[in-house]
């Protein structure tokens, strides 16, 4: 079976005839539209449902799903987590990553102290940031060259000129 991967989150109901908002992980978000069916995951259990129709909205995006029709219905996906197979991505130029193949990767500095494993990437809006996790949390802005010096997915860490004290 191949790997899900997280992709978004439904947000809560959007208008009352069914459709749904949702916090896309894809860049640009209205990417997210692209990958129907998904898989959607929450307190009612997993079930695949088919994208209708979509589009780009304020800070989201908002669809309608094959079945759901009211807002009652709507509202009881939120909170779900979007999933699809990781088979459906393309495939990218070197040197580019999906941030699914950086969650778990080993976080070494240039002085070779370990700062932790990736937890979890983050937007900002200034730069794309690593949550780290040791015995603390770090986050380290995700520039190539400037602070990460090497990803190397094969052995499973990420190089980076980081301060263990900061």
């Amino acid at each position: 079976m191949t790997e899900q991967v997280i992709v978004g989150e439904v947000a809560g109901a959007f208008g009352i005839k069914g459709w749904v908002k949702i916090f896309s992980h894809t860049d640009p978000q209205s990417n997210i539209l692209g990958y129907s069916p998904w898989m959607l995951t929450g307190l009612n259990g997993s079930r695949e449902y088919k994208v209708l129709s979509g589009s780009a909205h304020v800070n989201c995006v908002v669809v309608r799903l094959e079945g759901i029709d009211d807002r009652d219905q709507a509202l009881k996906l939120k909170s779900s987590k979007i999933t699809v197979p990781k088979d459906r991505f393309p495939p990218l130029e070197s040197g580019q990553y999906y941030w699914a193949d950086l969650i778990g990767l080993k976080v070494i500095n240039v002085e070779g102290v370990g700062l932790g494993i990736i937890v979890e990437m983050k937007t900002t809006g200034a730069n794309d940031v690593i949550v780290a996790k040791a015995e603390r949390e770090r986050l380290i802005p995700f520039v190539m060259d400037r602070f990460v010096k090497e990803v190397n997915l094969i052995e499973g860490k990420m190089l980076v000129d980081w301060d263990a004290e900061f």
